[in-house]
């Protein structure tokens, strides 16, 4: 049988943990920092799990973790 294809921009978006959950970087931080406040950008460092409606979605993209 053939082998399903990975989305190219899942794979450089998105990596699986060991148990099987999302891991994204944190979104909103590309402009406008001039209107969030420190706090709003300090707590958005770092990454972020996604949602099991989410993950969901996401897996289908990388069907081989």
């Amino acid at each position: 049988m053939p082998k399903i294809k990975t989305k190219s921009g899942a794979k450089k978006r998105f990596k699986l943990t060991a148990s099987g959950k999302v891991r994204a970087s944190q979104s909103g931080k590309q402009h406008g920092m001039i209107k969030r406040t420190n706090k709003h950008i300090r707590n958005l460092r770092g990454t972020t799990t996604l949602s099991p409606q989410d993950a969901k979605i996401v897996k289908k993209f990388l069907p081989y973790g």
